[in-house]
């Protein structure tokens, strides 16, 4: 009989093991969390999409971070009660052209929530508007989780300032990231809301369009793009530009990204070298944003630290979860399939004029056919100017503008040209609204750009807000000046190794002529008062 608590075997017994190699199996000890049965680490799976939520969510937040960063900063001086281009001044006009309409029809043209505020002061509205979007975007960014109210709240709010003011792309892929949530649930994995697929297919299509759309509006435009010899003038004519080189390479590459690439969703590092060769903002940024739906957890799962009740290794339960019995679906998560159907409805119907767009040999680049900016059509540098010219703003205390002895002196903006041995500067992905503004109106007339008359007002009674958005004002410890003037001026990279060079000028630059000629404060004002502009305080 043998006895109940373990003995030694017998010797017989113990030479068989040895000459077998047979043993009686260890009892198993419990699965470690991060590490899969053998005892190696674990490796998440493909096919699920809660770490993409994660990173896109943080992404998305970032660049809402900038946008409402740089609308705190900017607003004011730009749209606000005494800017240069007053909202409440271009509220005024649209309510006057549809005054025939309803409040509801005359909101639904043009959404925005200043609609609802007091209009007397507007710089208080807009500065409400940039904080509450840096709070939530903040929050978001840090914590990587949201629900749909909050995302709801910062695309509401960008709304309200794109449509007094600013671009549209950041809108659309705003109003996918709400369908990315839980309605009310704030955690970085709620297990009962799986990232919708449909949500991830509405992200491909935004970034498959804006590829696309780039590259044919190219294909299309500008002759030079077919030559491959547009390449040789943009680095020098485009935005705020920092590169200082030909790349000859880069002529048939943005071809093939643009065409080629796009048919299998281009990864975001196209766009990693356009912001380190340009000043773009932050579009290159948000441009990234829409691809990280191409890639699921087994791809973004290094970006994540591991181990024990990592987020790595939940996403990993989660996954075995999954592929045991699936749980009784509950009712928010019928809703909620049923409000992601509806989403790719409603994305379908609206693209319809896009790909239509798209398709036509008349295509148009970045518009929007809804007033929500939904689904919008992308493109840029369909045509390429050959030469940089840039407005150079002077003022002088002469008075008289036209003596021969008047000494004229140049006001400098935060990175655009002006001097040319400053150095090119490298901003992205905060964004100069005003330099942006002078670039393109470098490419009009004065009368096309009416605002750089009121900047030119603001300047000559150094108005505190406008100066502020200035890099130098050659005035800053004496009077204003008593004429302002627009100069214009060809610039050209200067040749390195050549004589700009050593004298340690990045540019070269040649006066083309008068963009507009000398004012004073008093020929400004019926010109103020005609458009509904405040006068300067000096006036």
């Amino acid at each position: 009989m043998r006895p109940d608590g373990p003995t030694m075997a017998a010797p017989e017994e113990s030479l068989r093991r040895r000459k077998t190699g047979y043993s009686h199996p260890e009892p198993e000890s419990p699965p470690v969390p991060g590490r899969d049965p053998a005892g190696s680490p674990a490796h998440l799976h493909a096919g699920t999409f809660w770490l993409t939520r994660i990173v896109l969510l943080k992404a998305l937040a970032f660049v809402y971070f900038v946008a409402f960063l740089v609308a705190f900063h900017q607003n004011k001086q730009l749209i606000g009660d005494r800017g240069l281009l007053p909202c409440r001044v271009f509220l005024k006009n649209f309510q006057q052209y549809f005054q025939d309409k309803t409040s509801w029809e005359v909101f639904s043209y043009m959404p925005t929530i200043l609609w609802l505020t007091d209009w007397s002061d507007t710089n208080s509205t807009l500065d409400s508007l940039a904080l509450l979007g840096l709070g939530i975007s903040s929050f978001v960014l840090i914590t990587g989780c949201a629900n749909m109210l909050l995302m709801a709240a910062l695309w509401g709010l960008y709304m309200s300032l794109v449509n007094v003011g600013w671009e549209s792309q950041l809108l659309e892929t705003g109003f996918l990231g709400i369908f990315l949530c839980p309605l009310w649930t704030l955690s970085r994995l709620p297990q009962h809301t799986p990232t919708s697929r449909i949500v991830l297919w509405g992200f491909r299509w935004l970034i498959f369009r804006i590829m696309l759309g780039a590259g044919l509006i190219k294909i299309r435009g500008d002759r030079c793009w077919r030559d491959l010899t547009c390449m040789d003038f943009h680095y020098e004519v485009s935005a705020p530009c920092r590169v200082r080189a030909e790349h000859p390479a880069s002529r048939s590459l943005t071809h093939f990204i643009e065409l080629l690439v796009s048919y299998s969703v281009s990864p975001p590092s196209p766009q990693a070298i356009l912001i380190v060769s340009g000043n773009l903002s932050f579009l290159n940024w948000l441009t990234m944003v829409p691809s990280l739906a191409c890639f699921d957890d087994a791809t973004l799962g290094f970006l994540f630290p591991s181990g024990p009740g990592s987020l790595k290794d939940r996403v990993l339960q989660m996954q075995r979860e999954i592929r045991g019995a699936r749980p009784k679906p509950r009712f928010g998560s019928v809703v909620r399939r049923a409000a992601n159907v509806s989403l790719g409805i409603l994305l379908a119907w609206l693209s319809v004029p896009v790909v239509l767009n798209l398709l036509s040999s008349r295509q148009v680049m970045n518009t929007h056919f809804n007033s929500l900016h939904i689904v919008n059509t992308y493109g840029a540098f369909g045509s390429i100017t050959k030469e940089r010219t840039e407005v150079i703003l002077q003022g002088t205390a002469s008075p008289n503008a036209s003596a021969p002895d008047a000494v004229w002196e140049d006001y400098e903006f935060k990175c655009k040209p002006g001097d040319p041995s400053r150095r090119p500067c490298l901003i992205s992905p905060y964004h100069y609204r005003l330099d942006w503004l002078m670039w393109f109106a470098a490419f009009q007339t004065y009368e096309h750009n009416d605002w750089i008359l009121h900047l030119a007002g603001k300047l000559l009674a150094s108005d505190a807000e406008a100066l502020s958005l200035l890099a130098h004002n050659p005035f800053a410890s004496r009077p204003p000046p008593r004429w302002v003037r627009g100069e214009h001026y060809r610039y050209k990279f200067s040749r390195p190794g050549g004589r700009h060079a050593a004298e340690g000028k990045w540019w070269v630059r040649k006066r083309i002529g008068a963009y507009f000629p000398p004012v004073s404060l008093e020929e400004l004002r019926p010109y103020f008062r005609d458009r509904g502009w405040p006068l300067p305080q000096a006036l």
